[in-house]
Parts: structure tokens; C-alpha cells; sequence
């Protein structure tokens, strides 16, 4: 473990969508200029704080950053750290969220070396800019999701079908690379692995051999860091020390029966008394368990009505890990800001603390009762979290 005590500001944290992928339709979707977050930086971070969230999650936006092979411009990057110094707010940092440059996909020749030389430039960037400091960087957000959504459901580049193992193998071996780059140029560097959380499981009336299929394919969550950490593919040359916090990323339909044409989701709040719904903080313990590594919530919220029911249950939750002296460091509320839809930018989620809506511009309006509610879970947590 590399963490002996924790290294963020607050326990709850915020995330701004930062996704810069290209959608199903081949265009691409800059959620950090859709959302206005740049140009509402230091006023999205005062919303924060009233809140008492000193801690979000940024992107770089590699497509904005590399418009060239090998040429690279980190003004806005800048600008937004330099703002994130200024009002006292800790920045953590995903260099791929989604999204690559135009000329590029996980299954190029080049991929490895473009994202290892992406790697290189940003390190060198922060260390000429603001020293050999602590930061927290996230290489490659949720490879086992953009995979599939790539490689399986045809969803962004490369547009595959029946290549997700490929397109994860291969985002791996890029990752691991970058992630020896950015630790050799700067130790004090450290890796926040964010992938999604969920449960698979079979029909209530299934056979033996679903059931074991189920299994195996929950078991199909921890190929990423399993690889990651050297346990499957050693050829990729993972290790251990290559995590020095997971991220889990748990929303409402996270859980769901294997192979259902229909898609069928196990409810967030089992009013059934469905059997093989299982709790969040159980999820969370086997994660532990396999890896006995620090643990924050990375990314989770609910959209429209029911966003204050949602935070209050993972509070809870999250409550229970607490209680069992697990290194649990933090809940980050994802989307912080309302966001598009990736593919029907007309379309709005109604998912952050702070709605969407026109007037002269991207506003926002905070939802009083979610925002609220998250407060009174704060004041719940407080008297549980000791940072050492």
C-alpha cells in the first residue's frame, strides 16, 4: 500500500464530465465546452465549496491537447490548475477520459507510444509548472467500459464488434506503460484506477451453467486491474505498485441479470426483496478483499427525481464500510454539473447538484434538495472517517 494516510482535501468529492469522445455518430462531443465548465471554472468551484467539496476530478482532454502527433498544448490545462491553486481546490487528474485524438484509436500501431509520449509531456508540464509535487492522476478512465462500448457495441472508436478483449488488452498494455513513464519521471505521482462496479447474476430459475457463466462473468469486472496489478497477463508487465488507489464507479443499474435480452436491472432499492441484489458496501468489501488496497467511490449519482434518495443510500452504505476500519477515502459525486447525453446533446440528464438551463447561456441552478441532502450526509460521515 502506498497510501498510509489519506491524501484528499474532503471525503466528499465532485466530478466534472470531461469526456472529449467521439459518439455513435462518428462526431465528436467536448463535454467540458458543452457543460461550460471552462468558461464558468472559478464560479463551478465556489458552488463547490459552499458545499463543502474542496476536492474534484478533471480531464485534460487528450483530442485538445495533441492536435499533432507528438505536438502538444497545455494552456488550458494550465489555466485550470493555476485556478484550482488560487481558490485552494485539489484537482484530480484523468488523461484519457474516453476520447483520443482524431488520427487515433486503442487498436493503432502507435498507440502505446502516442499515449506514453502523452504521458511524458504532461509530467514534464507539471513539474516545470508546479514542481516534483503529489498528484493524482488517473491514466485511462474505465477501460473495462470504453472496451465494450468500442470494441463490442460499435458505440465510438474503433466502432468493433467482437474486439473488446482486444481493445482492453491493448488500452492496458498503454496504460501500464504510461503509467511507468509518469512514476519514473516523477515518484511522487500517484495512480487512481477508476473502473465501474457492478453485479452479474444469473435468472432466478437459471440452470448450473448459467449460474457458473454469471459468475464468471462478474469475475470479468477485475480483468483491468487484475492486469494492472500483475495478476492475469504478466506479459503486460503490471504490478502491484501500480495502483496506489482504486476507484469504483457505482451507479443505479449497475447490477443486472447475465445474458437478459430484455436488459433486465436489478432496482437500486430492491423493493422486491430480490434475492440476488446485493449491497453496495458488500461490492465494495470484495473489492478490498481481492486487492487490500485504498478505496474511494469515484463516480456515482442518479438522474431526475430521486438524486437525493440515491446519495443518501450510498451514503449509508459507504457508512458501512467506514464502521469495518476498510480504507474508504471518499464518495465523488459524478456528474457534479448537469451534463448532455453523449449522442442527443439536446438531451439533458438532470443528474448533478447544479441543472442545466438556457437563459443567455449555460446556467446553472442548484437542486436544493439533493444539495441539502448531501449535507446532512456529510455531517453523518464526519463522525465516522478518521484520515489516519
Amino acid at each position: 500500500m502506498s497510501y498510509k494516510e489519506n491524501p484528499f482535501l474532503s471525503y466528499w468529492m465532485g466530478g466534472f464530465e470531461c469526456s472529449d469522445k467521439i459518439n455513435c455518430f462518428g462526431n465528436r462531443v467536448d463535454l467540458l465546452k458543452e457543460t461550460d465548465h471552462i468558461g464558468q471554472l472559478k464560479s463551478d468551484y465556489t458552488m463547490l465549496q459552499q458545499i463543502n467539496i474542496n476536492t474534484v476530478r478533471e480531464g485534460i482532454r487528450w483530442s485538445v491537447v495533441e492536435t499533432k502527433p507528438f505536438c502538444y498544448n497545455f494552456d488550458t490545462v494550465q489555466h485550470m490548475m493555476d485556478i484550482g491553486n488560487q481558490l485552494g481546490i485539489q484537482q484530480l487528474w484523468d488523461l484519457c477520459h474516453f476520447g483520443y485524438p482524431d488520427d487515433l484509436s486503442p487498436l493503432h500501431p502507435q498507440f502505446t507510444q502516442r499515449f506514453v509520449g502523452l504521458c511524458a509531456a504532461f509530467a514534464n508540464f507539471f513539474i516545470e509548472n508546479y514542481g516534483k509535487k503529489e498528484l493524482i492522476i488517473t491514466p485511462i478512465n474505465e477501460v473495462s467500459f470504453i472496451s465494450w462500448l468500442g470494441g463490442e457495441a460499435a458505440g465510438t472508436v474503433p466502432f468493433c464488434k467482437t474486439e473488446g478483449w482486444n481493445v482492453k488488452y491493448k488500452l492496458m498494455h498503454a496504460y501500464i506503460e504510461g503509467i511507468k513513464c509518469l512514476k519514473n519521471i516523477n515518484p511522487n505521482f500517484k495512480i487512481l484506477s477508476t473502473e465501474p462496479l457492478v453485479s452479474i447474476v444469473p435468472d432466478l430459475n437459471a440452470t448450473e451453467e448459467q449460474i457458473k457463466l454469471a459468475q464468471a462473468t462478474h469475475e470479468n469486472q477485475f480483468q483491468v486491474l487484475d492486469m494492472l496489478t500483475g495478476k492475469i497477463c504478466p506479459e503486460l508487465g503490471g504490478a502491484p505498485e501500480f495502483v496506489d488507489i482504486i476507484g469504483l464507479n457505482f451507479y443505479y443499474n449497475n447490477q443486472w441479470v447475465n445474458n437478459s435480452i430484455e436488459g433486465i436491472f436489478l432496482p437500486w432499492a430492491n423493493e422486491n426483496s430480490d434475492p440476488r441484489w446485493r449491497p453496495l458496501h458488500s461490492l465494495i468489501e470484495e473489492v478490498y478483499q481481492r486487492y487490500h488496497s485504498p478505496i474511494i467511490l469515484a463516480e456515482t449519482s442518479h438522474s431526475g427525481e430521486h438524486r437525493s434518495n440515491w446519495i443518501h443510500f450510498v451514503s449509508e452504505q459507504c457508512n458501512i464500510v467506514l464502521d469495518k476500519n476498510i480504507p474508504f477515502w471518499g464518495i465523488c459525486i459524478y456528474p457534479i454539473i448537469d451534463r448532455p447525453d453523449w449522442d442527443h446533446l439536446d438531451i439533458w440528464h438532470h443528474s448533478g447538484v447544479w441543472d442545466y438551463f438556457a437563459e443567455g447561456g449555460i446556467k446553472r441552478k442548484r437542486n436544493e434538495e439533493y444539495a441539502n441532502k448531501i449535507m446532512d450526509c456529510q455531517l453523518t460521515t464526519s463522525k465516522l472517517f478518521i484520515t489516519d
